[in-house]
């Protein structure tokens, strides 16, 4: 398993390293660390204890995952993991952090792109090709969805839910749960209409956009969602709608 590791960095005894691994100066790997196959990881980057990274992960310079969760009551002793998926890119400065529960897991899906200086706290949960702008940070337990894309400077806070194929205006701040399928922005924050883009690159058109559009007016005035086609997005946002929200939802800005 040939593997390009530069002399200067430091990697723990128990830690389990796949093939191809390039690793760069003053980089460093601290026991139980688990990397898959083709990973790079840049100069003076950090992975601590307890982070499971899959295959093709792309550290820059200066990333330091599975950090100790910023909560002033874990004691270091415990026992908690970041998880992360496949063929993610983490540029400059990127820091995520481990749970803060025993046995607790952070998690990040894969073919995700973390821009300079974003951040994943502890307890959270990021699904799959999302992107965090520069400067993102989400508190903890805060849950991301699919391909969502967080605009430069957004910050969410802890227990927030935001929606699959939702996407965030820059320098928002989020206090409340975000509706799948939306564009929301401003202040305080209101869903404006469906991210359109998004859906279409997505392949998300005709009746199954349709769909959705009525769905969202329909969300406008209060109203139930039973009459409209059981889409396989219709299903996404039902089960979404669902599931209890510990800090409430943003309300829609009236239609011109």
């Amino acid at each position: 398993m040939p593997q390009n590791i530069h002399p200067t960095a430091y990697i723990a005894e128990n830690v389990s390293l796949g093939d191809h691994i390039t690793i760069g100066p003053f980089a460093v790997l601290e026991e139980h660390v688990e990397l898959g196959d083709g990973c790079q990881i840049g100069p003076h980057s950090v992975i601590q204890s307890y982070v499971k990274m899959g295959s093709g992960n792309v550290l820059h310079p200066q990333v330091v995952l599975g950090g100790l969760p910023q909560d002033t009551s874990f004691k270091s002793e415990t026992v908690s993991w970041l998880e992360i998926g496949d063929e993610n890119v983490f540029r400059e400065g990127f820091t995520a952090h481990r749970s803060a529960s025993e046995n607790g897991i952070t998690r990040i899906g894969s073919n995700c792109f973390f821009m300079n200086n974003s951040h994943v706290a502890h307890d959270c949960t990021v699904g799959d090709t999302s992107i965090f702008a520069n400067n993102v940070a989400i508190g903890g337990f805060v849950d991301v969805g699919d391909k969502v894309f967080l605009g430069g400077n957004v910050v969410v806070h802890q227990f927030c839910r935001v929606g699959s194929y939702v996407m965030v205006r820059g320098t928002t701040g989020l206090s409340k749960d975000v509706i799948p399928f939306m564009l929301i922005g401003g202040w305080p924050a209101k869903h404006f209409k469906l991210n359109s883009v998004a859906l279409r690159r997505s392949g998300i058109s005709g009746e199954r956009y349709k769909v959705l559009s009525s769905a969202f007016r329909l969300l406008k005035k209060r109203e139930s969602l039973d009459s409209l086609p059981e889409t396989e997005e219709l299903k996404i946002l039902k089960k979404w709608l669902s599931e209890k929200s510990k800090r409430g939802v943003y309300g829609f800005k009236e239609l011109d």
